[in-house]
């Protein structure tokens, strides 16, 4: 019942998010940097020694390739948004708070999924 009765979480909780969102952060940077790197670097192991007719293959595998890492890259971007967001939430002390019923969102779905700003009743009736 205390729950239903607290309006948001205390700062040494948000701390705790703060740690958790700050981790999730520099590990989504660094894979966007070598997500941006295989871009910037594409097929190092070169193709120039081999016949022609692979050699069309390999570009055609090459640029899906190339558009399967600009959508990952584009997710990871999206992520890094979302849980920057997230940390100006806490500097709000709004962080944990359900953006459509108000009420606090559980630690445990805010742990699995830092950046979130629905609770999960008011993500079911999205849907």
């Amino acid at each position: 019942m205390e729950n239903n009765l607290k309006t948001r979480y205390s700062d040494s909780e948000l701390k705790e998010f703060k740690d958790i969102i700050l981790e999730k952060l520099r590990i989504a940077k660094e894979e966007l940097a070598s997500l941006t790197q295989s871009l910037s670097n594409p097929n190092l192991n070169g193709t120039d020694d081999t016949a022609g007719t692979y050699k069309t293959l390999e570009d055609g595998s090459a640029t899906l390739e190339k558009e399967q890492i600009n959508q990952l890259a584009a997710r990871q971007k999206k992520f890094i948004e979302n849980l920057e967001a997230a940390l100006v939430r806490i500097e709000n002390k709004t962080y944990g708070v359900c953006r459509e019923t108000g009420k606090l969102i559980p630690k445990e779905r805010l742990r699995a999924v830092p950046h979130a700003t629905l609770s999960m009743e008011a993500k079911m009736r999205q849907n």
